[in-house]
């Protein structure tokens, strides 16, 4: 069976997870992430504006 329709057929559970460095919130590998998953830090957009604000209100 081909690799690629492998991973296409992972199930969501099975995905990697990781926990926003601003908000908390976990969240799971996405498609667009794929070439850089070890650098992604943030959940969203939002969260990565906003990462310079949590420093300082703690």
């Amino acid at each position: 069976m081909n690799l690629r329709i492998l991973q296409m057929n992972r199930k969501k559970a099975d995905l990697p997870i990781k926990i926003c460095k601003v908000c908390g919130l976990a969240f799971r590998w996405r498609r667009k992430w794929r070439k850089d998953w070890e650098e992604v830090k943030y959940c969203s957009a939002r969260c990565r504006r906003n990462k310079n604000l949590k420093a300082d209100s703690s």
